[in-house]
């Protein structure tokens, strides 16, 4: 037998890739040139650039590096370069902007003045791309972001390939297409994009992108499931009674009346943002930390959700739109009178779901959304509340009504908490709720970097775990198309107040099955920006009873 080879005295250690801040990076991104279709526009102004230059200022944009916007209005260079650079100064996080590092990324920018439906424009824009390629030194890598209306998308996408700008097939040098929402406006528009998609360039170059998936948090949902031994077993039928995701926003439609009115809520918010929620939630492990992997996983949940029939929606759904209320001195419109929406429209601005997933983990566990406009607070959060104790071991029925809850907030002061109950100090043993909490900004000391940040740089790398595949967008839309079609025919909107948590048969919805939504406190106590009187008790935020319970958020 021949020995067993001698063990180094210092044996080398491979830094393994993680999940967390700080760990190695093997990425590294190659040259390429960014173009921004409708580079003019609020997207651009309040994203994309702020992003691009938090990632020039951290190191990871490439060398070289160009960008050349496009839009119908004209703008010579320069003054192209001076409203990025305004815009910068404005919406990055870093602000005011260092000049050196600016300087050195403004010297990539061009602009290109051109209409989205007509085929000589294109060829301009190739002809400045090939400009900014020969000045920047790019080798031919491009990226076309579609920061436009859904009805550009697919008058890009032709003329783009017809300019030979794209074309399928095509490795080296490498070209992908960035789509931003919504992608369809139902599941046969949804198809019929994708049908357009393909003709012009292979799937593994599209990039759907959802600036959810770009945030820590939700991210972070990933690593909470598995990376640690004690949330996973748990996280199933055995242990959870119920999941609630909520989305709420405390603004209006802000001027935005013409095109939620083609939208609603359900478009708007629920076949993306809350799909997506909802799928990292509920998905298995993937076998890799990768772009099939994770989104193979994600399609399963989607295509585990029992669909909501047209029968159903009275049942399993709940509509509502915000009405006139008067905050203060203040009287704030209904939606109904807001500019650009009819005065009979019948567009929800609150939608609530229960929605079952039939798989082996999840079977019998309801899933309650909510999304609205208007609501008492701005707030995104998941919150998963554990089966409640068997008998009141403790000689008080009320202990059994304290479930455990797993609270993750995506918005704002990102962080996870637990809650669960504690003795209170004295000589009788009282139980009170009592929270564990984690925010990122304490506990790492720094502002989260926005969502573009993270996923403009996995675009410029070929990382797609984060971007949305074809068949995950049709399979969303399979659960919206059934819902929609019923709300035409059995039509009920009901109102509800703003600074509310939407209409009362919101409430209705859960106390069918002997629920309730959980309020707003325990992880944080909002400071709600709309302040209504006679808002009733299950839409307040209690009173904390120990001083650690809850904590005031900030506004901004």
């Amino acid at each position: 037998m021949s020995p067993a080879p001698e063990k180094p005295a210092n044996p080398v250690v491979t830094p393994q890739v993680g999940l967390g801040r700080g760990a190695p990076s093997k990425r590294t991104a190659e040259p390429c040139t960014l173009v921004i279709f409708g580079a003019s526009g609020d997207l651009a102004h309040r994203k994309l650039i702020p992003a691009l230059y938090n990632l020039a200022v951290s190191g990871s944009l490439p060398s070289p590096f160009g960008l050349v916007g496009y839009s119908r209005s004209e703008h010579p260079d320069e003054q192209f370069r001076t409203e990025m650079k305004d815009a910068s100064n404005e919406f990055s996080r870093r602000k005011p902007v260092d000049p050196t590092v600016w300087d050195k990324f403004a010297a990539g920018m061009s602009y290109c003045a051109g209409n989205f439906d007509d085929l000589a424009g294109y060829q301009k824009l190739k002809a400045a791309i090939e400009a900014s390629e020969k000045r920047t030194g790019v080798p031919g890598n491009r990226i076309f972001y579609m920061a436009t209306p859904p009805s550009a998308f697919a008058p890009i996408l032709k003329n783009l390939s017809a300019a030979g700008l794209i074309k399928k097939g095509a490795s080296k040098p490498w070209t992908r297409v960035v789509i931003e929402k919504p992608f369809g406006h139902d599941l046969a528009s949804a198809l019929q994009l994708n049908q357009t998609v393909h003709s012009v360039i292979d799937e593994p170059s599209v990039y759907r992108i959802d600036h959810y998936l770009g945030k820590e948090t939700v991210q972070n949902m990933m690593a909470l499931r598995f990376a640690n031994s004690i949330f996973e077993p748990l996280l199933n039928r055995n242990h959870v009674d119920h999941v609630q995701i909520t989305v709420a926003e405390d603004i209006g439609v802000e001027g935005r009346g013409a095109y939620y009115e083609e939208a609603g809520a359900l478009r708007d918010m629920v076949q993306n943002h809350m799909m997506q929620l909802l799928t990292l939630t509920a998905m298995e492990a993937p076998v890799a930390f990768d772009a099939d992997a994770v989104r193979d996983e994600k399609v399963k949940v989607l295509r585990a959700v029992q669909p909501i029939g047209k029968n159903d929606v009275g049942r399993l759904t709940v509509r509502g739109q915000y009405q006139e209320t008067k905050v203060g001195d203040e009287l704030l419109p209904a939606y109904r009178a807001e500019k650009g929406v009819a005065k009979d429209s019948m567009t929800p601005t609150f939608v609530g779901l229960s929605l079952a997933i039939n798989n082996w983990r999840w079977s019998g566990v309801p899933f309650y959304l909510r999304t609205g406009k208007r609501l008492a607070h701005r707030l995104t959060e998941i919150a998963i509340q554990f089966e409640s104790i068997p008998h009141a071991l403790f000689g008080n029925e009320q202990d059994s009504d304290r479930p455990n809850t797993l609270i993750l907030r995506i918005q704002p002061d990102e962080g996870i908490a637990i809650r669960f109950a504690a003795k209170v100090p004295g000589e009788a043993m009282q139980l009170r709720e009592v929270t564990f909490d984690f925010r990122y900004g304490s506990a790492f000391g720094e502002q989260a970097p926005e969502a573009y940040v993270r996923l403009l740089l996995d675009c410029i790398l070929g990382d797609a775990t984060l971007f949305t595949r074809e068949d995950e967008v049709e399979a969303s839309w399979k659960l919206m198309d059934p819902i929609l079609q019923g709300w035409k025919e059995h039509p009920k909107v009901s109102p509800y107040e703003s600074g509310s948590w939407g209409p009362s048969d919101s409430d209705e919805l859960l106390a069918r099955d002997g629920r309730t939504w959980r309020r707003p406190c325990g992880f944080a106590s909002l400071r709600p920006r709309l302040r209504i009187g006679g808002v009733g008790s299950a839409d307040t935020p209690r009173t904390p009873r120990v001083q650690h319970e809850t904590y005031t958020a900030s506004r901004a």
